[in-house]
């Protein structure tokens, strides 16, 4: 049954979003307000810039301590060099993927088109759902 499974079907579609200028710190706020690990930075016709992680807020974090200052934006910051995922890849292919890295979510692309992000929590949600 799980190799059926597609990353479109367990994928999020409705996403929360940056744009490159965002200031760093209402970037982490969308984070935590959200409940999310990652958000996708886009530009204004939606195509994907990067990701702007916890651990992307981690480097704000430090720096703030470091340097005694607080401010920046989003892309100063951001992973621009995501790996990302097929909305058609299977399930288990992307379970493979995780396993050997520490990325917690994943950009997923359909027909070279930003269409959503799967993380490691819907893969598991996957499992759970087919028993």
């Amino acid at each position: 049954m799980l190799t059926k499974i597609t990353v479109a079907d367990y994928m999020s579609k409705r996403l929360v979003t940056l744009s490159k200028d965002t200031d760093v710190f209402a970037a982490i706020k969308k984070l935590l307000d959200h409940k999310i690990t990652c958000a996708p930075v886009v530009d204004d016709k939606g195509h994907l810039l990067g990701m702007f992680s916890e651990k992307d807020g981690m480097h704000v974090f430090l720096e703030s301590v470091y340097d005694q200052g607080m401010s920046g934006k989003v892309c100063e910051y951001m992973t621009t060099d995501t790996i990302s995922v097929n909305a058609d890849s299977s399930i288990i292919e992307l379970a493979e993927k995780f396993l050997p890295s520490s990325v917690r979510s994943f950009p997923v692309f359909s027909e070279n088109t930003f269409v959503g992000i799967i993380s490691r929590t819907d893969v598991l949600k996957a499992l759970t759902e087919i028993k």
